[in-house]
């Protein structure tokens, strides 16, 4: 082995997840990139979208483990999705709500009596 070969982890489903998962996080700007990418949640959004596909595509094919760690992955990045989706939304303008009267309005006369 030459010193550029790198020791590579197996090709399973889980590391497929993980790796997707981690690619979601960086978008999210969770984690720092690697090659200094901002994060881009489009991007994030995408993978999420992804895994979500792998999910409807898998159904009734994995083991529990599988399963488990699948479905706690996107539940984990939906909800990181939606806190990186409002923290990147501009702060909304106070709704102006106008000045309450400080008397109240003027009463109608009664109607005048024709006895």
């Amino acid at each position: 082995m030459s010193e550029h070969d790198h020791h590579l982890p197996p090709a399973t489903f889980e590391f497929l997840v993980l790796s997707l998962r981690v690619q979601a996080e960086i978008h999210l700007g969770l984690y720092p990139a690697p090659d200094g990418a901002t994060a881009d949640i489009n991007v994030a959004r995408h993978t999420i979208d992804l895994l979500a596909v792998l999910q409807a595509k898998t159904k009734g094919n994995l083991s529990i483990e599988e399963q488990r760690l699948l479905d706690n992955t996107l539940t984990e990045l939906r909800f990181r999705f939606v806190q990186a989706s409002q923290a990147s939304r501009p702060p909304q303008p106070a709704e102006h709500k106008p000045e309450e009267q400080t008397e109240p309005p003027a009463q109608a006369e009664p109607p005048a009596s024709n006895g």
